[in-house]
């Protein structure tokens, strides 16, 4: 059995108020670094992780650095879980691009299947990436578990995939920063067991 444990990296700026971050570097704030602490300590206690995977990108890096310390396992970089590519729409606030393209900006809450964006990543782009991750940690970790370390996009397109669901409903699979998905695969099965756990967050200020 390959047991998976998705999680997304703890709080940046940029969530709030809402901003296209995708692929900017950002680093963990004060608050992102007491979430990968706490989502740290509940794998560390829940589980025995025997591999950690991340984003290239700092916040899970850094989110993946507190997950390996309190395990005791290496954490690695895996291209396949960079965040979504934004292009021309990189690190721009909602509201500015609601303005300045509302067709597009519409279109990917209502179809985000059908929206590319300019010069960047369409949801297809994303899942052929995330496949390869998939395709990646069953072939290496047959019997084993592992964590990996993404960002909200990323763990949508794992999740899509692994509950059989369309790309239409991408925006149905909710990650918190720092949540936890549990994820069974036995003979070839998946059984997804959790989805946006966050309970050990409650004694962090999130204010």
């Amino acid at each position: 059995m390959t047991k998976i444990h998705l999680t997304r990296h703890g709080h940046v700026e940029g969530i709030e108020p809402k901003r296209f971050r995708g692929r900017a570097d950002l680093a963990l704030t004060g608050r992102g670094r007491a979430e990968a602490d706490a989502v740290a300590q509940r794998i560390a206690t829940g589980w025995r992780p025997s591999m950690i995977y991340t984003s290239p990108l700092r916040r899970c890096v850094a989110t993946g650095a507190a997950i390996s310390k309190a395990c005791g396992v290496d954490a690695r970089t895996l291209d396949a879980l960079n965040d979504i590519d934004y292009g021309e729409w990189q690190s721009r606030r909602f509201e500015e691009m609601r303005a300045a393209n509302p067709g597009v900006f519409a279109a990917w809450f209502a179809t985000p299947h059908l929206v590319r964006f300019p010069s960047g990543d369409s949801l297809q782009d994303l899942v052929a990436r995330t496949a390869d991750a998939l395709r990646l940690v069953r072939a290496r970790h047959a019997d084993a578990t592992v964590v990996l370390v993404g960002h909200d996009s990323i763990n949508r397109a794992l999740l899509l995939q692994l509950l059989d669901q369309p790309l239409s409903s991408y925006w149905r699979v909710v990650q918190d920063p720092c949540c936890i998905d549990e994820i069974d695969v036995v003979d070839g099965y998946v059984r997804v067991l959790r989805i946006n756990d966050s309970h050990h967050l409650s004694p962090i200020d999130l204010r």
